[in-house]
């Protein structure tokens, strides 16, 4: 199992709320001052802490992630089966539940439709970074996920993932983690460490 990261730093800044609250706090005292009425101390501490917890629920803000659903990649000699298939079908649910688990994240709900408008040939959203993070940006997203199951033994197989940073439209890191085997408990195994990197990765990203 191969993993690599590359690290960037995201900054993140007071959503509109927090600024609003500031220049609600500034007028106050604004007006206060011009009908030379003096802000009690109580009232004063009350708007700082209002304005206090209107900055912690900016910073707290859910993290949006959305999905794409994994791409089948099979290359065994009996490429494509129904089981196979629906077995990858199955990763991406898997994985946006293993998210919400590991941490408060939002998870961005993706259209299949969308996701096949978008990927203009198999592996597209896989190898053009930036065409991922422009539909993670109409999705809403902060980060967007895309996935591919790579099988080329009847023994094992491959979870193959990018994260990408919509802003930045570049991916964040790379996840490659062994299936080996085909049992639902091998899958969720490999999903639920693919969740914990990710929130790693997410993780320190955000402290920084």
């Amino acid at each position: 199992m191969i993993e690599t990261v590359h690290v960037t730093q995201i900054i993140a800044l007071p959503s509109a709320k927090a600024w609003q609250a500031i220049a609600q706090i500034a007028m106050f005292r604004h007006r206060r001052l011009i009908r030379n009425q003096p802000m009690s101390i109580n009232k004063f501490a009350l708007l700082i802490l209002v304005f206090s917890a209107l900055l912690t629920d900016a910073a707290n803000a859910a993290t949006r992630i959305a999905v794409l659903d994994f791409e089948l990649n099979d290359i065994t000699s009996l490429p494509n089966t129904p089981a196979e298939r629906l077995r990858t079908a199955s990763m991406a649910p898997l994985l946006s539940k293993a998210l919400s688990q590991v941490d408060d994240y939002e998870i961005v709900p993706v259209d299949a439709d969308r996701q096949k408008a978008a990927n203009s040939s198999v592996g597209y959203l896989f190898r053009f970074h930036d065409v991922a993070a422009q539909l993670g940006r109409q999705l809403g997203a902060d980060w967007i996920i895309v996935s591919q199951h790579s099988k080329p033994s009847f023994l094992y197989s491959y979870l193959w993932v990018y994260l990408i940073d919509v802003k930045k439209q570049t991916a964040i890191a790379r996840y490659d983690i062994e299936l080996k085997g085909n049992h639902e408990k091998v899958t969720q195994r490999g999903i639920d460490s693919l969740a914990r990197k990710i929130q790693a990765t997410v993780s320190n990203l955000n402290e920084k």
